[in-house]
């Protein structure tokens, strides 16, 4: 797979779990019990400072868009494997049984590891991501 193959393939499947993400929160406001889950699983923790913990880790995935095209090939390797263990752990570890979640969830974590899968392949060619003409 060529660099640009590459960067494209990467930003296109971290927007497909970003997308999913979205969705998978958005679908939830519909759920009038997840407020109370909400409440439960922040206890003493301001609801506020729950949201601020999820915008702060859904950046992630919003962020290696652009940077998959933006990086050089060392550190965008490493990056997403980075990046793609870290968003496994937020999506399996704050998700919910909610159906429409376990569906959303699982297409996340199948582009997570094939965004793992891509990185860990990629080979260090020592070019910058970008052509300089």
């Amino acid at each position: 797979m060529s660099s640009r193959t590459q960067q494209t393939t990467l930003s296109l499947l971290w927007l497909v779990v970003s997308l999913n993400i979205l969705i998978a929160d958005i679908l939830t406001l519909y759920i009038p019990e997840s407020r109370d889950i909400l409440a439960e699983v922040a206890g003493d923790t301001a609801i506020p400072l729950v949201m601020l913990f999820g915008a702060v880790f859904i950046q992630i995935p919003v962020l290696m868009i652009p940077a998959c095209m933006l990086v050089g090939c060392t550190a965008r390797k490493w990056l997403n494997i980075i990046a793609g263990v870290i968003t496994i752990l937020f999506v399996v570890g704050g998700g919910s049984l909610f159906p429409h979640y376990i569906l959303l969830a699982a297409v996340e974590v199948v582009c997570l590891i094939a965004i793992i899968a891509i990185a860990w392949r990629s080979v260090d060619t020592g070019q910058p991501a970008r052509d300089a003409g």
